[in-house]
């Protein structure tokens, strides 16, 4: 994958990354502030069982108590034990006795000889549960009926919902009989159309006009339980969430984008830039011949690296070489140019043995085995003889010989030519040469433009002639140039006036043309 692409799937995660946290701290808030709402709902429906049960539990006690009455029916010992269960349970209205269904004695006798309605519900354990209008009490609201054996319980319905309201906000409840729908009791008026619509397709939870409803089926009671609330307070709450969770999100999203653009930058620069034209072998290498400036023909070439850009222009190596340098890709740039030189020359240079191709060397690549490793296995692979591949090194990297010496000595025990370029340009003194095992010195380009007014290049030939060096100049343009350089011992050069640097195509060509025409 090259690092354009990790760069565009990067930046869209960057986006999404940037969005989703902001995103997620709205969710999670409005998800924390619906399970609170729907928690304090149900903890309010809970309460209502709670105290339902309790009604439920203490009726069928005091319906127990009373079947255990064995003595003679509606005398004053059984109407006080009637008495006694509305006084011990609280939650117990009323009792009296049934003979055929018929209301034969009570406390009051206002109902006497009423017959009792049939059921509406038959809870577990055989209790007949109704509504009655007409009780005992001699009132008109409607009070739940429980009967067991020949005796009934009157419960004041509200009883079953009777909890500490809510403290913070309004809960209302209700319970509604699921024979017929009919409400039972109430703590707040119900929205009749509502219920009445709604109900008969059971949902555990309905919102409708800004108010939540929660249901919850109560089988031993034959009764839904309906709890409901306003959203105002879930809005409200939804608000404070907001508050919290919003920031939260925003402070991850800046830490994210913070860490991603980072990272963006990094890959946008030029470490990576270079190593995306290695990947995708944007950088091309052209070769531009060494002739014998005596017979004009060639000797070999230098490999010089070019890297096109997006608008088609090639890129100069004293551009980008030190670059790599800088940003520690140089390795695999060389290693690249190597195996590149190879792939195209390779044959060539199998079946011309007499040429070489001078490949330049940093600092860095003196001090890597695997670079060794790799030309070493190339010079097998291509049949090609290690004097065909020349180690150009440019002066500047040997400021320190201690380090450099041996490493060149290396080299020269494989049987490459060593080649120092651009001497006199860099740092060190003529006297320089003397700590160095090379083969061959290349003049620069700005001693051959001068050659006529500069004294030093006088002095570059003859301390190389002292050493008993090969001396290639560069940069030769004329043929006035040529001559003097011939004149004054240079036996090769490179430049505009034979040939520019090539592709790989055209330089086959080329030399070839070149050998053929000496030969004849």
């Amino acid at each position: 994958m090259t690092t354009q692409r990790l760069v565009s799937i990067i930046t869209g995660v960057l986006i999404i990354l940037i969005i989703l946290p902001i995103t997620l701290s709205l969710w999670l808030a409005h998800r924390q502030a619906h399970e609170l709402f729907d928690q304090e709902l149900n903890n309010y429906a809970a309460r209502v069982m709670a105290r339902s049960e309790r009604v439920k539990q203490q009726t069928r006690t005091a319906l127990e108590e009373v079947n255990r009455f064995r003595g003679e029916t509606c005398s004053l010992a059984h109407l006080r034990q009637l008495q006694k269960m509305s006084y011990i349970h609280q939650y117990v209205q009323s009792v009296f006795y049934l003979d055929n269904a018929v209301h034969p004695c009570a406390m009051l006798s206002n109902s006497l000889g009423e017959k009792v309605p049939d059921s509406e519900f038959t809870a577990p354990g055989g209790y007949q549960v109704w509504l009655m209008s007409r009780h005992d009490l001699q009132t008109d609201d409607k009070m739940v009926a429980v009967s067991n054996g020949r005796y009934v319980a009157i419960v004041d319905p509200d009883s079953l919902i009777d909890v500490l309201p809510h403290p913070h906000y309004p809960i209302h409840a209700a319970l509604i009989g699921t024979k017929g729908h009919q409400v039972i009791t109430s703590n707040a008026p119900i929205d009749a159309d509502f219920w009445q619509k709604n109900l008969h397709v059971f949902q555990s939870t309905i919102e409708k006009d800004g108010v939540v409803y929660h249901q919850q089926l109560l089988p031993t009671l034959g009764a839904i339980l309906l709890t409901w609330s306003s959203v105002q307070p879930m809005e409200s709450s939804l608000r404070h969430q907001l508050m919290i969770w919003v920031p939260l999100g925003i402070l991850l999203s800046l830490i994210t984008a913070f860490l991603m653009l980072r990272l963006l930058r990094r890959l946008r620069s030029s470490h990576y830039r270079i190593l995306d034209a290695i990947r995708a072998k944007e950088i091309a290498v052209h070769y531009q011949p060494v002739v014998d400036l005596k017979s004009g023909r060639i000797v070999g070439a230098e490999a010089l690296a070019r890297w096109q850009q997006p608008d088609g222009r090639w890129l100069p190596p004293d551009i980008f070489i030190p670059l790599a340098e800088q940003t520690g890709v140089i390795n695999q740039l060389t290693e690249y140019i190597v195996r590149t030189v190879f792939d195209d020359l390779g044959d060539w240079l199998a079946a011309h043995p007499q040429q070489h191709i001078a490949i330049n060397f940093s600092a860095a690549d003196l001090s890597s085995p695997p670079l060794s490793t790799l030309v070493k296995q190339l010079l097998t692979q291509w049949q090609v003889t290690a004097k065909q591949i020349a180690i150009k090194i440019t002066e500047r990297e040997l400021i320190a010989p201690k380090t450099a010496c041996p490493v060149i000595q290396s080299y020269r025990e494989m049987g490459h030519t060593i080649c120092i370029d651009d001497f006199g340009v860099g740092y060190s003194s003529l006297s320089y040469l003397q700590d160095l095992d090379i083969d061959t010195l290349k003049i620069d380009k700005s001693f051959v433009d001068t050659l006529e007014h500069n004294r030093v290049i006088g002095h570059i030939i003859n301390m190389a002639k002292s050493l008993n060096l090969t001396m290639v100049a560069e940069g030769i343009e004329t043929s006035a140039q040529r001559d003097w350089l011939l004149a004054h011992g240079v036996q090769s050069g490179q430049g505009w006036l034979f040939s520019p640097a090539l592709a790989k195509k055209a330089f086959i060509h080329w030399a070839n043309d070149n050998l053929q025409s000496g030969e004849r």
